[in-house]
């Protein structure tokens, strides 16, 4: 019973449970139905308000239905206009109604020019009531404007138009000076509080993030292989960019914000000068560019700026710089040490970059190389401006800037010696040349002190090019080929630095620094040492024997026997009185820039001597010392021996040499013992078939079999065994025969030069297993060596430079191992070099001819080359524009002038006319940069604005209003660039020309 009272109780909570959760459903149900019904009517109370202001809003501002047509609306007084736009902003979002916006803003502009002042939307801040309210709802449709840089797309036309309606939103309400309401005398009064009203709206949208904003708009149409930016709306940018700093006064704060978010585009000053100069100008007329080097001269600020940059924006950033110095000339003159210092820094933040995301497996950057992460396109695609930016710091103005203190010092020097020459040949007194040598031999042993001025700012500008050329990976070349330009730096940097010790050529100064702190060469004099051996190496390297024993380039004969004297002492010295550990100097860059140079200089050396007998030689030390030193195993022997072998005579290498091998002969059981005799290797050879016997049974011999003793014994014609007994005759004998027969140029293994000089013949391949017979005359070789046989092998030089691995070094010129291979094509593209005239009388092609068994084969060294001649004009390497071209009567007419009717001085004051130097540059115009340039002008300078369609098509038809008699050429040394007006006689070109180059105006000219 009180079981069945139980299970009805259970049921009964059961069933009170199940109807609470129904009744609980229900009223969720319901509620849920309720918050549904809330929101559509909010939603639909939301479209109604929002349809509403979209019709007040509409009538406000009369959008036309065809977007083409010229926006006209009648405008209303300015407190109407205001409700209405209150009302839209607060319905606003940037990506949902940008049509209404825009036109919105160009309702606002067009007010602000009505005539009646009520209609005018300014008129509402000269209102008590409604000014405060109007300040805010000014700042908020600014802000909008900026917000929407970061969503359109200028590449696109339909965004670029709203783009510039919020420029010119901008650019109207952050000045005062435009507006109507403030013409003529009556506003006068009102400008001060309207400017102060300016200027309070320009610190909101600073605090807002204007310049981020600016930022965006400027990379996403810069940064881009084509910039998408007409001028004046990159104009507008600039003077936006600009008016807070103005207005601020070039504050720290602003300062370093507009160089983290403006100057930091890519390339923003390469394409101000291109597309808006007006800009540039206005930059330089702000002193943007010392302005930004006084700020960046400040470590503190310095290293804000760095920790905020990352490291491709802070090599633009370094670009623009470097171009803005370029252009504001005053400015860089006035800070050369503060902008060496500062371009240093920068550098020093990129290597800093390059070294946390180094790679060699990931993603390529044009200009610091490898990296792990990925760069963003954009930067891929403006870094060729950014190049062209980074080229103008080793351009020849710029050289001649930061070092003008050597320059000034090496005139110095050259007239004193002038003085010294003249006053020489008068008659002196005995006792005044007493005095004289008394006098002399007081004065210290150098013409300069480490100390000095000239050394001190000459060690700046070295060790900024340096570390140019150390985070710059992949432009290294194109510095070196820059700092070699003309001439201009090398022989003045040598002249500098042996200038520090009279006798020595400064090796005791270089000697006493590093001894104070050794293994340590950042001393600033060593920057001017590794700097100079840098620009030689890469000059040597390229300059053929004309240039470097006749031309004397870059250094006489006697120069280069004091430098390689001094470097080759400067190297051993640093490893042998230990002021450079051995693994310390295996990865100094002293010490690697000096010993390539060094090692330059004694290989050209080998190829044509320039020194006396016994030049490369240390006689500090006896070679028996030396030899002692190695078997005591002493390290810093053994790696000047590795690196450095020459400074010892090549008699005691060879004795050195052998001396191991009877080591190693007896290490290995090889010797003849009293108790043990070696065991040795028979070999029978058949006297007819020397090789084939000989490769057969020694070529798969274990090394330690070959290093022994190998008897032979020969098979006669007969097939018989020879007498005799071979005690190394019968070896020897065997080793030249074979020698001699794979050496054979029948054979097909080698080739022999015209020169009778063998090296490996291309064709070698008709031999079966020929390499396998390459490596078998390599031990056989290797055998005559170990033995000490002397065997007559004339192998090419340019061979055995590929043996000893030479091609791999980063100064290795094929040009120079050229004539051992083929001294005709070797003489004949010298000549081709250095010719001036007849080059098209050659008829030569971009192309060469090889005989491959029988057969000639032509190899193209362009694209196309067998079919492009070799000319006057493309050996020139000019580019041309404005439409002229190679055939154009022009320009043919300007070469023939230069070539037929100038002299040489002429022809020297041409080309400093155009590129600021009355010399070539000494790689050739190849080399020069910018590239050499002839562009045809309708106009003067003053109203040139560049190549146009127009202009172009009339220079290349030669189409024109009248002929241009009174215009003179003018150009623009900068960019190697001649103007050339289309003149209609050949006589005119000439006397406008020759007027031009000698009148010595410099700018005034245009």
């Amino acid at each position: 019973m009180f079981g069945q009272a139980g299970a009805k109780k259970e049921e009964f909570l059961n069933q009170a449970k199940v109807a609470r959760e129904q009744r609980a459903q229900v009223k969720s149900k319901e509620q849920g139905i309720v918050k549904i019904q809330a929101l559509i009517r909010r939603y639909l109370v939301r479209c109604r308000l929002h349809r509403q202001i979209c019709a007040e809003v509409d009538a406000m501002l009369q959008i036309p239905k065809d977007q083409e047509m010229e926006y006209k609306p009648t405008l209303r007084p300015a407190t109407e206009v205001f409700p209405v736009i209150n009302q839209f902003l607060f319905l606003l979002r940037a990506k949902n109604d940008p049509q209404r916006y825009e036109y919105m803003c160009k309702y606002i502009l067009l007010s602000m020019n009505a005539d009646s002042v009520k209609n005018s939307y300014v008129s509402l801040a000269l209102s008590k009531d409604h000014v405060l309210a109007w300040i805010q709802q000014l700042k908020a449709v600014l802000w909008h404007c900026c917000s929407y840089f970061k969503i359109l797309k200028p590449e696109l036309p339909r965004d670029m138009k709203m783009i510039t309606v919020c420029l010119h939103m901008l650019i109207m309400f952050t000045s005062a000076a435009k507006w109507k309401i403030v013409a003529g005398k009556a506003g006068e009064v009102l400008k001060p509080g309207l400017n102060q009203l300016c200027n309070n709206v320009m610190g909101f949208l600073n605090t807002q993030g204007f310049y981020p904003a600016l930022q965006v708009l400027l990379t996403k149409g810069l940064a881009r292989s084509k910039p998408c930016f007409k001028p004046a709306s990159l104009a507008a940018v600039m003077t936006l960019a600009l008016r807070p700093l103005v207005a601020a006064e070039f504050s720290t704060n602003l300062t370093s914000v507009f160089l983290l978010h403006i100057l930091s585009v890519p390339a923003v000053i390469f394409h101000l000068s291109a597309v808006a100069p007006e800009c540039l100008v206005e930059l330089m007329k702000y002193r943007i560019f010392s302005q930004s080097l006084v700020l960046l001269s400040n470590e503190q600020s310095t290293k804000i700026i760095f920790n905020t940059l990352e490291g491709n924006y802070a090599l633009c950033l370094l670009a623009n710089l470097i171009q803005l110095g370029n252009s504001e000339m005053e400015g860089l003159v006035e800070h050369t040490e503060d902008f060496m210092r500062v371009v240093t820094r920068l550098l020093n933040r990129c290597q800093t970059y390059v070294k946390s995301n180094k790679s060699s497996l990931t993603h390529w950057h044009p200009v610091l190389g490898w990296f792990s992460q990925r760069a963003d396109q954009r930067l891929h695609e403006a870094m060729p401006f950014v190049v062209k930016q980074l080229r103008l710091l080793w351009n020849v103005k710029m050289i001649h800037l930061l070092f003008e203190d050597l320059f000034a010092y090496n005139d110095q020097q050259v007239a004193s010696q002038m003085a010294k020459s003249d006053h020489s040949t008068e008659r002196k007194s005995i006792f005044k040349k007493v005095l004289e040598k008394a006098s002399t031999s007081k004065q210290s042993s150098a013409h300069v002190k480490l100390t000095s001025p000239v050394v001190m700012s000459t060690c700046v500008a070295c060790d900024m090019y340096l570390t140019s050329i150390q985070t710059l990976a992949q432009l290294k070349t194109d510095i070196l080929a820059g700092l070699s330009c003309q001439d201009i730096v090398l022989p003045r940097l040598w002249k500098l630095l042996t200038d520090l010790g009279v006798t020595d050529c400064g090796l005791r100064v270089f000697l006493d620094v590093i001894a104070m702190t050794p293994n340590d060469t950042s001393h600033p004099v060593f920057c001017m040492l590794r700097l100079s051996c840098d620009i030689a190496s890469h000059v040597i390297t390229i300059i053929d024997d004309i240039e470097m024993y006749e031309q004397h380039k870059p250094f006489s004969a006697d120069n280069l026997q004091a430098i390689s004297n001094l470097l080759n002492h400067f190297v051993f010295r640093i490893l042998w009185q230990h002021h450079l550990d051995v693994k310390v100097a295996i990865s100094d860059p002293l010490f690697n820039s000096v010993h390539s140079l060094l090692m330059i200089l004694y290989e050209r050396d080998c190829r044509r001597s320039y020194t006396p007998s016994g030049h490369w030689l240390i006689r500090d030390i006896k070679p028996s010392f030396f030899i002692a030193e190695l078997d005591r195993g002493k390290k810093a022997a053994q790696f000047l021996l590795q690196r450095v072998p020459h400074i010892i005579p090549h008699r005691d290498r060879v004795i050195l040499f052998r001396s191991y091998v009877m080591k190693e002969k007896v290490a290995l059981g090889l010797t003849e013992s009293m108790s043990v005799t070696p065991q040795s290797t028979l070999i029978t050879v058949h006297r007819s078939r020397i090789v084939e016997d000989g490769y057969r049974q020694l070529a798969l011999l274990p090394p330690t079999a070959l290093k022994g003793t190998i008897r032979v014994k020969f098979v006669n014609e007969q097939g018989l065994d020879e007498a005799g007994i071979d005690q190394d005759g019968v070896f020897k004998e065997f080793l030249e025969e074979t020698i001699k027969r794979v050496f054979d140029p029948s054979l097909n293994l080698f080739k022999a030069t015209s020169e009778h000089k063998l090296y490996p013949s291309p064709l070698s391949f008709i031999q079966e297993n020929h390499l396998a017979l390459f490596e078998f005359v390599g031990r056989i070789l290797a055998k005559a060596v170990y033995e000490g046989i002397v065997v007559e092998v004339p192998f090419a030089s340019f061979f055995l430079s590929q043996i000893l691995g030479h091609q791999r070094s980063a100064t290795y010129s094929s040009i120079d191992e050229l004539p051992s291979l083929d001294p005709e094509l070797y003489r004949s593209l010298t000549y081709i070099k250095h010719c001036e005239d007849g080059i098209d009388d050659l008829e030569l092609t971009f192309s060469y001819d090889e005989d491959v068994m029988g057969k000639i084969v032509t190899h193209e060294l362009v694209p196309g080359g067998q079919m492009m001649p070799v000319t006057s004009e493309n050996k020139r390497h000019t580019h041309y524009y404005g439409g002229f071209h190679d055939n154009h009567r022009v320009i043919s007419w300007l070469w023939d002038i230069l070539k037929r009717d100038f002299t040489q001085e002429e022809k020297g004051a041409f080309l400093k006319f155009v590129t600021s130097c009355s010399k070539s540059p000494l790689l050739g115009f190849a080399h020069l940069e910018p590239p050499f340039s002839i562009r045809c002008v309708e106009v003067s300078d003053d109203q040139d604005t560049g190549d146009t369609v127009g202009s172009v098509l009339k220079g290349f038809f030669n189409i024109h209003k009248t002929a241009p008699v009174s215009r003179l050429p003018t150009s623009s040394t900068c960019f190697n660039l001649l103007k050339l007006p289309n003149y209609q006689r050949k006589s005119t070109l000439r006397e406008k020309l020759r007027y031009a180059i000698n009148s010595n105006t410099g700018f005034e000219l245009s």
